[in-house]
């Protein structure tokens, strides 16, 4: 993974800009001294996480049948990834509250879920005083590598479009939480060099992917 140019996402003009909350959960996505995500220490204890099904914002309606349910897993066969998802929301600062298990990996319930239109975001741990977390090796991943994530008895399959490793303060808040088309997913966790003065890593690691349909998924008409 480079720091390099990301990858090539679809501008939408016109379209309305993510709230300052989503935004300062990417930045703040790797505060906490010697873990792989973590947030700075807050005055009490964040909000409830919540989900409610559909699209956040500004979202096209669907042309079939959205999943049931919450998202509960996620597979990533190159990366050896196979984990449970829990449920992410912010905590009092607007920063995104990463799981309490670093093997786990989790969604940000306020957004769009895997599925939905518009792009999910899922988030887990680099690594742990213990050794390397869930997304570990989330820089691995490659343009055409699937994911996969169940909802209700089906899973929906994700092609990976592209990756990109940013500098926190640089952190791509449109490119990540902006509106989409169609089903969309960003996996974020931490990368680059770990800042043994301040606590953290320097950067973040997104993987972004799309919505890879099978062709049963297709309406009979669509399908001759």
């Amino acid at each position: 993974m480079t720091s390099g140019p990301g990858p090539a996402i679809r501008r939408h003009h016109g379209r309305r800009a993510p709230r300052a909350a989503l935004g300062a959960a990417g930045v703040a996505l790797c505060l906490a001294a010697g873990t792989g995500v973590g947030l700075a220490g807050t005055a009490g204890p964040p909000p409830a996480a919540t989900w409610q099904s559909g699209c956040a914002a500004d979202c096209p309606a669907p042309v079939a049948a959205r999943p049931p349910g919450a998202p509960v897993r996620v597979r990533v066969p190159r990366i050896g990834v196979d984990s449970p998802l829990t449920v992410l929301g912010l905590d009092r600062t607007g920063a995104l509250v990463p799981p309490a298990d670093f093997a786990r990996a989790g969604w940000y319930g306020r957004g769009p879920a895997p599925g939905d239109p518009g792009p999910a975001v899922l988030a887990g741990h680099l690594d742990s005083r213990a050794g390397p977390a869930v997304f570990a090796r989330l820089d691995e991943l490659r343009t055409g590598d699937r994911i996969e994530v169940r909802r209700g008895d089906r899973w929906l399959p994700f092609r990976v479009t592209g990756s990109l490793r940013v500098a926190k303060d640089r952190f791509p808040t449109a490119r990540v939480y902006g509106p989409t088309p169609g089903p969309e997913l960003r996996l974020v966790t931490c990368g680059g060099d770990f800042d043994r003065r301040r606590g953290h890593y320097r950067d973040n690691v997104v993987v972004f992917a799309v919505a890879d349909s099978p062709a049963d998924l297709l309406p009979s008409s669509a399908a001759g």
